[in-house]
């Protein structure tokens, strides 16, 4: 069983379909309160683990308190396998959160993702005991389909009211027929990849979930 290191490493996890590269993330200032897995966008379109929102997201969590994983979907930098439509991508999540069970029993696990990644991490936490679930800017076509379960964890969704990617439009009308309904925090200006925006989306983050935090 692999420990999870006590300063940011990248390393090789193995997953379902062979090595998943992962990058760990502690907080500086106190102990963990809780874990959060981020899942990056697509990867037919360059999304990595490297992505500029997703290592905003990190920084957000760690200021927050919390430890992070990051990994490259499979067949992205050093993780083996192919692209799965989202259907390994949260196999692969499963497998690192149970990883993370194991290690902290007693610890929150929380998962989070940006673009097509809030889908891989959505579909993921219907199937895990997750605190808390965060999608920005969440492929919305994606999720409009019988073959996802309800989510019932709490969630909080951001989104960009410039998105060129993501229809806004299309995201808040389908915010409206779920329940129990997320949290929606919509950011005037932002396009899909928040250019010019990544530190307003670091402080919206942390604002938010500031009471969602675990006490120890």
């Amino acid at each position: 069983m692999l420990s999870f290191p006590s300063q940011e490493t990248t390393f090789l996890f193995p997953g379902p379909a062979g090595d998943i590269e992962v990058l760990t993330t502690v907080p500086e200032k106190s102990p963990p309160k809780a874990s959060v897995i981020i899942c990056h966008p697509h990867p037919v379109y360059g999304g990595t683990l490297h992505n500029k929102v997703v290592s905003t997201l990190a920084r957000a969590f760690n200021n927050l308190g919390l430890r992070t994983v990051r990994f490259n979907f499979r067949g992205v930098g050093k993780s083996a396998g192919v692209h799965d439509e989202g259907k390994g991508e949260a196999a692969d999540v499963l497998e690192l959160a149970h990883w993370l069970q194991t290690l902290f029993p007693n610890d929150e696990l929380w998962l989070a993702g940006f673009s097509f990644g809030g889908f891989v991490a959505a579909t993921a936490s219907t199937q895990l005991p997750v605190a808390q679930l965060i999608s920005v800017a969440p492929q919305v076509s994606r999720f409009i389909s019988p073959k996802l379960p309800p989510i019932t964890s709490p969630w909080l969704i951001i989104q960009g009211e410039a998105d060129e990617v993501v229809s806004p439009q299309a995201l808040y009308a389908w915010v409206e027929t779920l329940q129990p309904m997320p949290q929606l925090i919509r950011m005037p200006g932002a396009g899909h990849f928040f250019h010019g925006q990544l530190i307003k989306l670091r402080e919206t983050v942390e604002k938010a979930l500031a009471v969602a935090i675990p006490n120890k």
